[in-house]
């Protein structure tokens, strides 16, 4: 998949700060792949809300797929519009 960077989301959950840091680690980056700790979570639910923040906070150009509790987001260089996130 290219340039790959691995982040984890621990006991402080999903932060602003925190999409910051993965804006700015987009800009030599392909993909991120984001594992969640036990302590943040273990609710399916719940990373599905945390992967559709992420992506709405990045912008059109980023997609993810969730995977048990790891979420996996892209970046595109168009504008992914009619993409359904799974």
């Amino acid at each position: 998949m290219g340039n790959m960077i691995k982040l984890q989301i621990g006991k402080n959950g999903l932060t602003q700060e925190f999409i910051e840091n993965m804006r700015k680690l987009f800009v030599n980056a392909e993909s991120i792949r984001v594992s969640l700790l036990k302590h943040s979570t273990r609710d399916k639910a719940q990373v599905k809300e945390w992967a559709e923040r992420i992506v709405g906070s990045l912008g059109k150009n980023f997609t993810y797929k969730s995977i048990g509790y790891t979420i996996v987001v892209r970046k595109w260089r168009k504008a992914r519009e009619n993409i359904e996130n799974k």
